[in-house]
This record gives structure tokens, sequence and C-alpha cells, in this order.
């Protein structure tokens, strides 16, 4: 059977630099950063105290009182950036089988923001007795089944939970359903939100947090800084899209996963590359061919250099002419979330022709030798992206783009 082409016709989003898609297109080519100072309760017994917080916020003007009170804040998240995306693709879901659309949300912490106050209530109060829908609103699909339910998708609905690889995981897995046959459309992408004292303390103890900011591949970088907010995509078929009619914002060519089956928070450089390189042949396109790499980039002394000596073993003697951005310096290192709000960079560099840069970048490393788009950005012709996810656990996800 002749595999069907995949193509986005919507996307949407809450993070920390806008409240949807046209604000965050804006702040990422003028190079702004969402990181400042974190504002909750108990912040001040952390070592770590900046963020990528969503600031302004106010769930009550997306969602009714009975409603909300279902909703942990990365579902608020998920649902809001979803009805942007749903609105832009002409809500195509109404005129369609239900039963063959359906919804992948990517996040490593669930419903963290809820688990965090139910702990909260029970040792910090002394309370006995916690809210009732705790559970269905700490529980990691909760995002995507109340997508199911708010736009009445009937098909392949759940959730991934691989860490910073989530997102790129829940598309990837949503392409390939739509390409084999297995569904008609799907809402895709991640949320996340663990920006409260239990969720930053948890990530303290690893020791891989940085007190001052974000510096991907920098030599003086020294950890990563998280954010929170989501990214959802529509996916449906080439054929469907042009069917109603919708603007076609960048067709999906390819994706891979790989494990590394090594360590659980070390990264590997031969995962990493197989993983590159696999996406690539399931695209059917060469090296030479990609035109920007939007890069896992973390800002940690580890991953930047493995990702880096990766990336020489798949575009060798090439590679100083590819464009290499993080752009985890302007929103955070948004965990489950990551790899979609990181997908809008790559929808702005095909739509716009526009590479958002890496911020925070202030000296070279010797062990990272890639053109990485330094603190401005840059008007480049782009036919092809790369978007990479490697998460602990060995776990890795690309995904390769075009045009439209």
């Amino acid at each position: 059977m002749t595999q069907r082409r995949v193509v986005i016709t919507g996307a949407g989003t809450v993070n920390a630099l806008a409240p949807d898609v046209q604000g965050t297109f804006a702040a990422m080519a003028e190079g702004r950063c969402g990181i400042g100072p974190l504002d909750f309760p108990d912040v001040e017994r952390l070592t770590i105290r900046i963020g990528a917080q969503v600031r302004g916020f106010a769930p009550e003007s997306h969602f009714d009182k009975g409603k909300l009170s279902l909703y942990d804040r990365f579902t608020q998240f998920a649902l809001v950036a979803a009805r942007q995306a749903m609105a832009q693709a002409g809500q195509p879901q109404e005129s369609c089988d239900h039963t063959r659309w359906g919804a992948i949300i990517g996040t490593a912490g669930g419903g963290n923001a809820t688990v965090n106050e139910a702990y909260r209530a029970v040792y910090a109060e002394g309370k006995n007795r916690v809210h009732p829908f705790t559970v269905p609103r700490l529980m990691g699909n909760a995002a995507a089944s109340h997508l199911s339910m708010e736009f009445g998708l009937m098909g392949p609905s759940f959730a991934v939970a691989t860490a910073c690889a989530s997102s790129n995981h829940a598309l990837g897995l949503a392409f390939q359903m739509i390409r084999a046959g297995l569904a008609d459309g799907m809402l895709a992408g991640g949320a996340e939100s663990m920006l409260n004292f239990g969720g930053l303390k948890a990530w303290e103890g690893l020791r891989v947090m940085s007190p001052d900011g974000c510096r991907p591949f920098s030599a003086s970088r020294n950890g990563m800084v998280q954010g929170e907010g989501a990214g959802v995509f529509v996916l449906e078929t080439l054929e469907g899209a042009k069917a109603r009619g919708a603007e076609i914002l960048a067709e999906i060519k390819g994706f891979a996963m790989t494990s590394d089956a090594s360590d659980i928070v070390m990264p590997s450089r031969e995962g990493a590359a197989r993983a590159m390189r696999l996406a690539l042949l399931d695209a059917g396109i060469a090296p030479e061919a990609v035109h920007y790499v939007n890069a896992h980039g973390t800002g940690t002394a580890a991953n930047d250099k493995t990702e880096a000596a990766a990336l020489s073993d798949i575009f060798g003697a090439h590679l100083p002419q590819v464009p290499v951005s993080s752009t985890k310096a302007m929103h955070g290192h948004c965990i489950g979330a990551t790899g979609a709000i990181e997908l809008l960079a790559c929808l702005m560099a095909l739509k716009a022709g526009v590479i958002a840069p890496t911020l925070g970048f202030d000296a070279p490393d010797p062990d990272c030798p890639l053109d990485v788009v330094p603190h401005v950005a840059r008007q480049a012709r782009v036919e092809t992206v790369m978007t990479n996810a490697f998460a602990f656990g060995g776990l890795n996800a690309v995904l390769i783009l075009s045009k439209a």
C-alpha cells in the first residue's frame, strides 16, 4: 500500500515567550529570552530560582469553573494550545469521521502541579483530605483525554512519557499512524508544568540545573534551565488538507526513535547518531539536504558535547555549513513539552526563512564546533529541517520536516 503523506495544518502554544504562535515567532525572531526569577510559594527554599515561567496566564478566562476543577496546569496549557491549532486548521474534525481522529500528548511530569498541591495539603498543612479530583488531574493521560473529549476525537488517544523526548515521540507516532492509514488526523504535541517547589526540588537533586542561565554549546555552560508550557499541532493527510483547502504549514517527511540501552542519565553519541541517520533514511533525504537543525542543546556539559559529536558523525565535512541552534535559552527546557515548542522554531524557519538564534553563547567550545546562530536570528533559505530530542533513559526521537 502506498504510504500517505502527512502535513501540519494547525499550531498552538502557550509558553514563557508568548501565549500564542505568532507571539512566539516574534520572540524567537527577536531573540527574546523568557527566563527570569521564579515566582511561587517556597521558591526561597530552592537553590535554583530561575526558570521560563508562563506569566499572566488566567485559567478562568479560558475555562468555566466546573471544568477548571478537573484540569491540572499542564492540561490547561494543552487545551488552550489545541484550541489555537484547531482554529488555524479550520476545525477539521467537525466535517470528518470522529472515529478516525485522535490525540497523542507527550508529558514527563503529567499533573505535577496537582501532586505538589496535594503533598503540601497533607504534609505541610496537616490536612486529612485532598481534592476529590486529584487522581484525574495528576494522571499523565489527562491532557490527551480532555483533548479527545473537547473535540470529540474517538480514535486513538493516549499519552507518551519519554522524559525530554516525549513531544517528539508523540508527534512521530501520530505521523506514523496517519501515514499507515490507522487514523486520518491527530492532535499531537506535548504539555508540561513542573515549575513548583516540589518539581524543582526534585530536579535540583540531579545537579544539572544552572543557577544563572542557559548557554547551549558555550564553553561556559553550566546546566539547563527549566521551562513550562505546551505545543499542540494538527496533523492530517495531505489529501485531506488539500480537499479542505487548508493552509499547509509543513510536511513531516520522516521520523525515527532509538534507545541507547546504556545509561539512565548519560547520553550516547551512537544512539543519537543512529536516530538521526534512521530519520533521514525514513524521509529519503541526504544529510546535505538539511538546511537547519533544531538541536536538543540543553546547556549541560555532557548533552551538548555528545550531540555535537553525533551531528559530526551524520554531517561530516558538511557540518560547518549547517545552522544548528538551540532555542532552550529562550523558552527554557520544557521537558515533555520541549520538542513541541521547538517545532515552532522549525515551522518559522520553513515558512518565513528565519532561523531562531542560540542565546547566551559567550565562548565557543572546541568540543562543539557548530554554527550555532549566536545571539541574532538569521535569514536563510530553508527547505528541510531536522529536530532532535534526546532524553534521560537513553530515549531518542528525531523528526524531519520540509517546506509545504
